[in-house]
């Protein structure tokens, strides 16, 4: 196992911990809709803000048109289907199974960020720490309301986000692959956050409260305060 794939898989710990954390809250004190609206426009600034400024001067730096359009368009291939399956589900194996692909796709985009450099999948799991901790309260909360045994929830909850280590597992060849290749699965993970940020996050929080002045604030602050951070590891 490479020094890059341990290290990916150590800071996977950390949003596994926020997954099982958000279990734990929406089990025992589920947040008001208006603080669940705020920090996922916060969460949202912060994925934007990992994308745009880590995975695309990526891009940009390892070049190629052909295998840009091609990762980019499997990552808009694939998470459109993935919101699709999140229509269509229905009942706790369902949901269990969008979750679980969500989570995959979280760890292998995870993967290609410290394939990108050990900053970018810092940022990157700063970003995710934050998606996975609403992750897990939303999927406690519709499990709650198929399942009565409050430790089922939880257990399944935290069984499913182990999915996130497997997806950065799936990522280890990158370290050894051709720059057009790398160029493709780093245009990949750029739509998979673009899409987390625009279809999933945004439109989760909007759902919950409506928007006030200080609420839109957080998306930005967000975005500022990922900048910070990536000014001050370097």
């Amino acid at each position: 196992m490479t020094t890059t794939l341990t290290a990916a898989l150590g800071y996977t710990l950390i949003p596994l911990a926020a997954g099982l954390l958000g279990a734990l809250l929406a089990v025992l004190r589920r947040p008001g809709p208006k603080v669940t609206s705020a920090v996922q426009h916060f969460a949202a600034g912060v994925v934007f803000a990992a994308a745009a400024g880590e995975i695309l001067p990526d891009i940009l730096e390892q070049g190629g048109i052909v295998p840009t359009l091609v990762g980019g368009l499997a990552g808009i291939a694939v998470m459109l289907v993935l919101g699709r399956l999140e229509k269509v589900a229905a009942g706790p194996v369902g949901l269990l199974a969008t979750v679980g692909i969500d989570l995959l796709i979280d760890g292998l985009v995870l993967g290609i960020a410290f394939a990108a450099g050990a900053a970018v999948g810092i940022l990157l799991t700063i970003a995710l720490t934050l998606e996975v901790l609403f992750l897990g309260v939303s999927t406690a909360i519709s499990l709650g309301e198929r399942i009565a045994s409050r430790t089922r929830v939880i257990a399944l909850t935290a069984g499913i986000a182990l999915l996130l280590p497997l997806g950065v597992l799936l990522s280890a060849p990158i370290e050894y692959a051709s720059a057009p290749v790398k160029t493709g699965l780093f245009a990949f993970g750029l739509v998979a956050l673009l899409y987390l940020v625009t279809e999933e996050l945004l439109v989760e929080a909007h759902e919950q409260a409506e928007d006030t002045p200080w609420i839109t604030a957080l998306f930005f602050l967000g975005f500022l305060v990922l900048l910070v951070l990536q000014e001050a590891i370097g």
